[in-house]
C-alpha cells in the first residue's frame, strides 16, 4: 500500500521545517493542509514557508485561490489527493504538513461531504439571527446544542455547522452521531501521522514571539492591502486570526496594542482546539519536541519511525 506521511500539530509548533527535513530524507514532496496558507496575497498573517522553504522542497496547495473566492473542505480534498497521486506517479513520497484539522481529516478518512437539501430560509435565519455572520459565534450554538457534534466539525465549515443546528432544532435527530463512530480510514493510501508537541508554556512562547514576527515583517500593511483590494470581515478569509483583529484597528475602531493582544489570545486558544482536535485521531505517534528552535533527536526518531511503520506495511 502506498505511505502518505502527516505531520500535524498546534501553529507555532514547527512543523514546516518538520515537514521539510522529512521531505529531504525520503525523497518527499509536501501538501499543505492549511485553510489560510491556499489563498493568495495572505502571505505574512498565515506564515506561509520562506522562499528558502519553497525552493528546498515542492509544496502543493500555497496560495492558488483568491480571498474572496469561498472554498470548502470537500474542494481541497479533490486537489489535495490530486497532488497526492501525481507525487506518487512521480515515485516520490507525499507529506501533508499542517494544522487544520478538517483538512487532515479530509485526508485521513473516507469522508462524504455532501449536503443533504434541508430548508434555505431557515439556514439562512440561523446564520442571520445566531452566527450574526460569526463562524466561531455559529458554531459556539452547535456547541450548546451537541458538544460532541461540535467536536466533529470544524468552525469554518459553515456548511455543516448549519445543516447540523438545522437537524437538532427541527427534531430530525436527538443528537447527530459522533464523528469517531463514523469514520473510516481513506482506502487510497496507508497514512503514517506524526503529531509534534511542545510544553505549554514553550508553546504559549513561541505564539507570542511569532506574532512579534509576523507584525515586524508588515502583517498590518498586508491586510491593508487585502481591505484595499475589496475583501471585508464578511469573506472566509478574512475571518483567520491575525487578520479579523487588525480589522477595526485599520477603519479606526480601537488601538494597535489591543489587535495585537487579541490577536496572540486567539492563537493560543486556537492552539489548545487543534491539540483536542488532533488528539482525536487513531494511530498517531506524539513526539515531544525540546524547547529549541530545532530538535535534531526528535526528527532522527521521526525518522526512525517512518521507516520501521514502511517496513511493516
Amino acid at each position: 500500500m502506498k505511505n502518505v506521511i502527516f505531520v500535524v500539530g498546534p501553529t507555532a509548533s514547527g512543523k514546516t521545517e518538520y515537514a521539510i527535513r522529512l521531505a529531504e530524507h525520503f525523497n518527499g514532496e509536501i501538501v499543505s493542509a492549511d485553510s489560510m496558507q491556499i489563498y493568495k496575497y495572505m502571505d505574512i498573517g498565515s506564515a506561509k514557508p520562506s522562499q528558502e522553504q519553497l525552493q528546498r522542497i515542492p509544496h502543493h496547495l500555497i496560495g492558488g485561490i483568491e480571498p474572496a473566492k469561498p472554498f470548502s473542505a470537500a474542494e481541497y480534498k479533490e486537489l489535495a489527493e490530486a497532488c497526492i497521486e501525481r507525487i506518487f506517479l512521480e515515485n516520490k513520497l507525499p507529506l501533508i504538513c499542517g494544522g487544520t484539522g478538517l483538512y487532515v481529516n479530509a485526508l485521513l478518512y473516507d469522508m462524504d461531504f455532501s449536503a443533504a437539501p434541508g430548508d434555505r430560509e431557515k439556514r439562512d435565519r440561523i446564520l442571520s439571527d445566531i452566527g450574526r455572520g460569526d463562524p466561531e459565534r455559529l458554531h459556539a450554538h452547535l456547541k450548546e446544542l451537541d458538544p460532541e457534534a461540535a467536536q466533529s466539525i470544524h468552525p469554518n465549515n459553515v456548511k455543516r455547522v448549519l445543516r447540523a443546528i438545522e437537524r437538532l432544532e427541527s427534531g430530525q435527530e436527538e443528537r447527530l452521531m459522533p464523528f469517531s463512530m463514523t469514520r473510516h480510514a481513506n482506502p487510497a493510501f496507508s497514512s503514517i501521522v506524526i503529531g509534534l508537541e511542545r510544553e505549554r508554556q514553550a508553546l504559549y512562547r513561541r505564539i507570542e514571539e511569532r506574532v512579534e514576527q509576523l507584525l515586524k515583517q508588515g502583517l498590518t500593511e498586508e491586510v491593508r492591502r487585502l481591505l484595499d483590494l475589496g475583501l471585508t470581515e464578511e469573506d472566509i478569509s478574512m475571518k483567520g486570526i491575525g487578520y479579523k483583529e487588525l480589522i477595526p484597528y485599520l477603519r479606526g475602531c480601537g488601538s494597535l496594542e489591543q489587535a495585537v493582544h487579541e490577536i496572540k489570545i486567539h492563537t493560543r486558544r486556537y492552539a489548545k482546539r487543534q491539540m483536542t482536535w488532533f488528539g482525536r485521531i487513531d494511530d498517531m505517534r506524539w513526539f515531544k519536541l525540546e524547547d529549541t528552535d530545532f530538535d535534531e533527536k526528535a526528527l532522527l526518531q521521526m525518522i526512525e519511525y517512518v521507516e520501521e511503520r514502511r517496513c511493516k506495511q
